[in-house]
């Protein structure tokens, strides 16, 4: 039984690129693209417009996110979590991506533009005790 925080913290965000349109190679560096940076601003934005002065979650994190694409193309959910980690770490909803212990990423809905929906908890010692 998994049991979570009652401060969770809840986003409708833009739909990430996907990690084969984050990175840019540049001679023998390694660059977030310019549509990554792209969406990373945007996510700050909405994210700064959110939390106000609210400081990062400390301690372990669960986040679970429904990505909703902007059409039917055929996409692998597994190349949008990095793009949509790093924006929510840098926007200030956590200190670091390496606090998420549990991760879940599904599916939504085809929406005109697309969008994600995070939800992000701190795990409690309830959990800790019942693993």
């Amino acid at each position: 039984m998994e049991t979570v925080s009652p401060g969770a913290r809840s986003f409708e965000l833009p739909y990430p690129p996907s990690v084969n349109h984050y990175w840019r190679r540049v001679g023998h560096a390694t660059l977030i693209s310019r549509e990554g940076r792209r969406f990373r601003q945007a996510v700050c934005s909405a994210l700064a417009a959110r939390l106000g002065r609210d400081p990062p979650l400390a301690g372990r994190l669960a986040v679970h996110v429904t990505v909703c694409p902007p059409d039917r193309r055929r996409r692998d959910l597994d190349n949008v979590q990095k793009a949509l980690l790093d924006a929510l770490e840098h926007g200030g909803v956590y200190r670091d991506d390496a606090q998420i212990d549990l991760l879940v990423v599904e599916r939504g809905p085809v929406i005109p533009g697309g969008k994600s929906l995070v939800r992000v908890e701190v795990i409690t010692q309830a959990r800790r005790a019942a693993e």
